[in-house]
C-alpha cells in the first residue's frame, strides 16, 4: 500500500479516518503529535492551523507517497488556498469527511478541495464505512490483497469505474 499523510483542521476527522482505514473500533483520541502507522501518517490539526507549525507538515510529506487534504462537510470555510497542491511534489487527494452529518454540505467541501487542486476527491463517513474502500483501493499497489478479497481476485485485471465525483 502507498503511505498517505492526512492533513486538516482540528476535529475534521483525520484520526477517526485513520481508525476506519485500519479497521479499528472508532473512538475519540486527540492527536497531540505526528503518529506513524504502517500506511498512514496522522497529524495534529494545529499543524495545519498554525503557520509556524505548518513547516513540519512539509517535512513529513517526504515520508509519504500521497498527501490527503481533509475537509469536513460541516466546515464553514476552507483552510486551503486555491491551487495549493501545486507546491507539493506528491499526488494530493481530497477527502470530504463527515458526509453523513445532518448539518453538513459535502458538495461545498468537494468544491473547495477541487479549487485547492485535489484530484481525486473522496467522500467518506468513517462511522458508516462509506467511501473507505475507495481510498484503500486508491492506495493499493500491484500485489496488495485487501481484506475483502481473495488472492485470486487481487491478481485479476480490473475495470475502472467512476462515480459522479470521478473517484472510485
Amino acid at each position: 500500500m502507498k503511505k498517505i499523510i492526512l492533513m486538516g483542521r482540528s476535529e475534521c476527522g483525520k484520526t477517526t479516518l485513520t481508525q476506519a482505514l485500519k479497521g479499528d473500533v472508532i473512538h475519540y483520541h486527540k492527536t497531540q503529535y505526528i503518529n506513524h502507522y504502517d500506511v498512514v501518517i496522522d497529524t495534529p490539526g494545529e499543524y495545519a492551523e498554525n503557520a509556524a507549525l505548518a513547516k513540519a507538515l512539509a517535512l513529513y510529506t517526504y515520508e509519504a507517497d500521497v498527501v490527503g487534504l481533509l475537509l469536513s462537510a460541516t466546515e464553514p470555510y476552507s483552510l486551503y488556498p486555491p491551487c495549493v497542491t501545486a507546491c507539493c511534489n506528491r499526488p494530493v487527494i481530497g477527502i470530504v469527511t463527515q458526509i453523513d452529518h445532518e448539518g453538513g454540505n459535502p458538495e461545498r467541501a468537494h468544491n473547495w478541495l477541487a479549487l485547492a487542486g485535489c484530484n481525486p476527491i473522496f467522500h467518506v463517513s468513517s462511522y458508516t464505512g462509506e467511501g473507505i474502500w475507495q481510498i484503500l483501493n486508491y492506495l493499493r499497489e500491484p500485489g496488495d490483497v485487501l481484506s475483502w478479497e481473495s488472492e485470486e481476485e487481487a491478481e485479476r485485471p480490473r475495470t475502472v469505474l467512476s462515480d459522479k465525483y470521478g473517484a472510485l
